[in-house]
């Protein structure tokens, strides 16, 4: 939760709010490669990429 804070807290110190639609993005694609690893939907997931 201290990792949020930090980067909340950079970001809005530097002013660098268009970062933020690039993490979340990256966030979740890593979050759905993770969650399809051990599925029968992991073929479908990976033809994607």
């Amino acid at each position: 939760m201290s990792l949020i804070k930090e980067l909340w807290a950079f970001l809005k110190a530097r002013k660098k709010f268009w970062l933020l639609p690039i993490i979340v993005i990256m966030l979740l694609l890593g979050l759905l490669i993770v969650v399809a690893q051990g599925s029968a939907v992991a073929p479908f997931i990976y033809t994607l990429f």
